[in-house]
């Protein structure tokens, strides 16, 4: 069973996302704050598997309180960021901020439980038709030389999958190998980068022009 805590200030949404999750028979929510002070200590007192986090909420935002979260030693929650596009300060800082997913408020409501179960295996959210923008405004308000770093060429491929959206599994799937394999793979990348995690090198492949040479 997935445990999530919702975090937003509007009661509405929190009501519904409540209903939407608990249908589900593998997600369960275990809590619910508006703002990110209470998030962060339902947080920490409840070890939530995915904290889906609003960004804008009075008292402390959600930027802040992701990178609180996030900074906390493993096992720590995953986090599940509710964004838009015409926000770029919003999703600079969300990124920065080391969210392990972004959805858009007005997804659907499948998206949104594919999303929490995505995040919750440990799989950044890069979902093709919406992330591949997200990063690519990112990259275009961070400009800067990136050093190079030397990738296999399987290791290479796997970062243009998770780049693309692909998962843990469908990347094991179109590459004919076993899950743990590409995991390996993706520590190797990692570390090859210098970056924290999936995300973190998905922004890199887009800031360095990477995706641009794998077009």
């Amino acid at each position: 069973m997935i445990s999530v805590l919702l975090v937003d200030d509007d009661a509405l949404v929190r009501s519904g996302l409540r209903a939407l999750i608990d249908a589900e028979p593998d997600l369960t929510v275990v809590g619910e704050a508006a703002n990110g002070r209470d998030g962060v200590d339902l947080a920490r007192r409840l070890r939530p598997d995915v904290v889906v986090m609003d960004i804008r909420m009075p008292v402390r935002d959600g930027t802040s309180a992701t990178r609180e979260i996030v900074s906390w030693p493993p096992p720590r929650p995953y986090v599940l960021v509710l964004t838009t596009f015409d926000l770029d300060d919003v999703v600079d800082d969300a990124i920065a901020a080391g969210a392990d997913g972004f959805l858009l408020k007005r997804t659907t409501p499948e998206d949104l439980v594919a999303g929490i179960r995505t995040v919750a295996a440990g799989d950044a959210l890069l979902a093709p038709a919406v992330t591949r923008r997200l990063f690519q405004l990112h990259a275009r308000r961070q400009p800067g030389a990136v050093p190079a770093v030397q990738l296999t060429e399987r290791e290479a491929d796997v970062l243009r999958a998770l780049a693309m959206g692909l998962s843990t599994i469908d990347i094991a799937r179109s590459m004919y190998v076993t899950t743990e394999t590409v995991r390996t793979h993706i520590k190797h990348i990692l570390t090859k980068l210098d970056v924290r995690d999936r995300t973190q090198a998905v922004v890199w492949a887009y800031r360095s022009g990477f995706m641009d040479q794998s077009a």
